[in-house]
């Protein structure tokens, strides 16, 4: 006797060749019925033997498309239905959102193998893609995904792309973003002034690639935005980039025609070789030491014993990496500071004057986006995100029952993103950069309305960061007094932690967590700048429970930036040989008021890393965010990390004496050990201190967050004290920077608040 079934599927299952899976898969088992998307995933609707739905069901959910996530599968008796065959169902509009979005993909071997086949008719095409690949929240404009819903939409098929979109033995069946030269998008290569260069489409990629060769800088759009490129063993070229997108020393990424030639110049690891070919496609920032290649090392990335490498993931990459014979640096097409750009008559505006050449084409990028970036830890061997974006962004997870309200979180100031919970799903917006500027700042505010319209959802909470001044909890407080709905402050510290522990599920753990939150700034319950913070959590409640010793925050925003400013705060004496070296006499007299009048005090142990970045000569100013910290973090590449001394044993279960840890490290530093052993010792000490933080709190369990732990050398030395002892928590699916704080505002919110008492 045949049964009805009706099997429902949620997760990552739109834009990933799911229909014309379950189709084929509906046809090895004889099955009749449908397949559609709704607003909440994929319904299917079978009719059959028992047995055989049974069957059909396992095997659906133990072997779906590769690029799917299945967050949640059900499969229920419904009443019966009649259907003729098997049919694929288009999608009807019919409630509002509640499924994960689909992230950009990577483009597929077979997709590559295509656009390289001279007897195929997609060679050379820049915009070949198929179930299985390509662009997805970059081109989305609403949901559930529908070519009608995307700006693919207007380019209709001609017919050889509709057959294959129509036969269900085709890779492209039902492939949402089909296209061919014939019938999809339009490009061309034009000069910084806009005047088209007279090739035909074959000749193009061809040109780009002369052009890179004689040094000529190119700003190409992509399938994410625009990507300023230039040839990365050419010094001038390099150094001409640098001054024109005023970017005086932050590392630039770099691009690899091919996985062979990052293998003859580096040495990758295992998990790196698995990121760097993964449908996500990261940049992977991968260790130099013995660094076989020809790129001007110091010109890409000065000071740094690794370099950021990644492999071409659209068509358009692959074409133009097809034509190197060289790594080129691939850096945001943007003005230092700015948001990526998508939009031609912008990018001609802003870029005119920092490249040579365009390469445009006549696609709409919904949803442009930064590539996201990945390092791999040298002994623990932990994936570490540094910037969560193309590939990853916005999807987050699934909720649990707890969260019952529409929830919108602002996060922070530097590394901004949203959160939002409109439905059964937490969704986390990708990077989008430091609000102080207005370009961000605008992105900003279009990605809050943007996701309020997707999901067609009002929020009735809003979440900010504390600090008044951070633009976020401004925008946030007028638009909740607009929308007259709840609107709260999370402290930016209780954030990083609530993230970490919502990560990890550990909010109804029973036992008790330890939070370790080391960073460079955030506005404290005290009004101080806190950096250095100790919570411990339990059963709802969250509490700060030690912290580093204050010292003075001098000059606002400034000592961020100067390193020179903490080095003075913490030193004891302003005639001190490093002090009169690094200061005039009138900057002197100034720090000294200042100092002496100050009332701000700071815990913040990424400002104690600029200190001792500044004390050894290593960086007086961060010209990048973090950037003393991470030339400290290269100095240690390949140096012997054994028989290190701790500059401190902790007597006091609320405080880290900082002073005494300063003064060890000066006295060191006075009696001439190198440099890289100081570096040692202060990592060491680090991690030290954690240990008898969890032995003198009693704790068996601790979780890390905030920027300092974006450091992999103390991250490893971390896992060796503390390892065996302790379960440790870090950050797998977000940085642990401040790219977290929406998220964790959320999670503070539902776990730590009246809200869920």
């Amino acid at each position: 006797m045949q049964e009805c079934y009706k099997i429902s599927i949620s997760g990552q299952v739109q834009g990933v060749g799911f229909r014309p899976h379950v189709y084929t898969l509906a046809q090895r088992f004889q099955l009749k019925g449908s397949v559609s998307n709704n607003e909440e995933g994929v319904i299917i609707f079978i009719l059959g033997q028992k047995e055989m739905a049974l069957l059909f069901y396992s095997e659906l959910i133990a072997n779906p498309p590769k690029v799917s996530k299945i967050v949640d599968h059900s499969i229920e008796p419904v009443s019966s239905k009649t259907f003729e065959d098997f049919q694929i169902v288009p999608s009807e509009k019919g409630s509002n959102l509640n499924l994960q979005l689909t992230p950009d993909f990577a483009i597929c071997d077979s997709c590559a193998g295509e656009i390289q086949d001279k007897e195929n008719r997609r060679y050379n095409y820049p915009f070949t893609t198929c179930v299985h690949c390509g662009p997805r929240w970059a081109v989305t404009e609403t949901f559930p995904f529908e070519r009608e819903n995307t700006s693919l939409d207007k380019f209709p098929m001609c017919d050889p792309c509709m057959k294959e979109y129509t036969d269900p033995a085709n890779k492209r069946f039902h492939s949402q973003t089909n296209s061919c030269s014939t019938c999809g998008v339009q490009y061309e290569l034009t000069t910084n002034d806009g005047q088209k260069l007279d090739l035909d489409s074959a000749e193009i990629f061809s040109e780009m690639g002369r052009l890179i060769r004689e040094g000529n800088i190119l700003a190409i759009k992509n399938t994410s935005g625009y990507l300023l490129c230039c040839d990365a063993t050419l010094e001038s070229s390099i150094k001409r980039l640098r001054i024109n997108k005023n970017r005086p020393d932050k590392p630039f990424a770099l691009m690899y025609p091919s996985l062979d030639m990052v293998k003859k110049d580096f040495d990758p690891q295992p998990e790196e070789l698995t990121l760097l070919t993964s449908t996500e496609r990261p940049i992977v920032i991968l260790s130099s030491e013995g660094y076989r290649g020809e790129i001007v090392q110091q010109e890409v990335a000065p000071g740094l014993k690794q370099l950021g490498v990644m492999l071409p993931y659209s068509a358009v990459m692959k074409l133009f990496a097809d034509e190197l014979k060289v790594p080129v640096i691939a850096t945001s097409g943007n003005l230092h500071g700015s948001p990526i750009l998508s939009d031609r008559k912008e990018a001609e505006e802003k870029l005119g004057k920092v490249v040579d050449y365009f390469f445009h084409h006549n696609l709409e990028i919904s949803n442009p986006q930064d590539d996201s970036v990945v390092k791999i830890t040298s002994e623990s061997r932990m994936p570490l995100l540094f910037r969560r974006s193309r590939g990853y962004a916005p999807n987050f997870s699934k909720n649990d029952t707890t969260i019952q309200k529409k929830i919108v979180a602002l996060g922070g100031n530097l590394k901004s993103t949203i959160a939002f919970v409109p439905n059964d799903f937490t969704y986390v917006s990708e990077y989008l950069g430091v609000l102080d500027n207005s370009e961000v700042y605008d992105r900003f505010t279009e990605n809050v309305s943007k996701m309020l319209n997707i999901f067609e959802a009002q929020p009735e909470v809003i979440l900010t960061d504390k600090h008044p001044a951070y633009l976020s909890t401004q925008y946030g407080k007028e638009l909740a007094k607009k929308k007259g709905i709840e609107y709260l402050e999370i402290q930016h510290h209780k954030a990083h932690f609530a993230a970490v522990l919502g990560e990890h599920e550990l909010f109804d753990l029973g036992d008790k967590v330890l939070g370790v939150v080391w960073d460079g700034t955030g506005y404290g319950d005290d009004s101080n700048i806190w950096g250095g913070e100790f919570f411990l959590y339990e059963e709802g409640k969250m509490e700060r429970v030690a912290h580093f010793d204050y010292f003075e925050w001098m000059a606002g925003d400034k000592m961020a930036k100067d390193t020179r400013l903490p080095l003075f705060s913490l030193s004891e004496d302003s005639s001190s040989e490093w002090i009169t070296d690094k200061f005039s006499t009138e900057e002197i007299r100034i720090y000294d008021q200042m100092k002496k009048n100050n009332t701000l005090k700071t815990s913040s142990v990424g400002r104690i890393f600029d200190a001792v970045a500044s004390l050894l000569g290593i960086a007086d100013s961060n010209q990048y965010e973090g950037q003393a910290a991470i030339l400290m973090e290269s100095r240690l590449s390949g140096v012997d990390l054994s028989d290190l001394k701790c500059y401190v044993q902790l007597s006091n279960s609320s405080v880290v004496p900082t002073h005494e840890i300063w003064n060890c490290i000066v006295a060191d530093f006075q009696d001439g050990l190198e440099t890289e052993r100081i570096l040692a010792n202060f990592i060491y000490t680090l991690a030290s201190v954690i240990e008898q933080m969890s032995k003198l709190h009693g704790v068996k369990k601790m979780a890390f967050s905030g920027g300092v732990f974006q450091n992999t050398i103390l991250i490893d030395m971390i896992n060796r004290i503390v390892g065996d002892e302790c379960k440790l928590y870090f950050h797998r699916n977000l940085s642990p920077n401040d790219e977290n704080i929406s998220l964790g505002q959320l999670m503070y919110y539902v776990h730590c608040t009246p809200y869920n008492q």
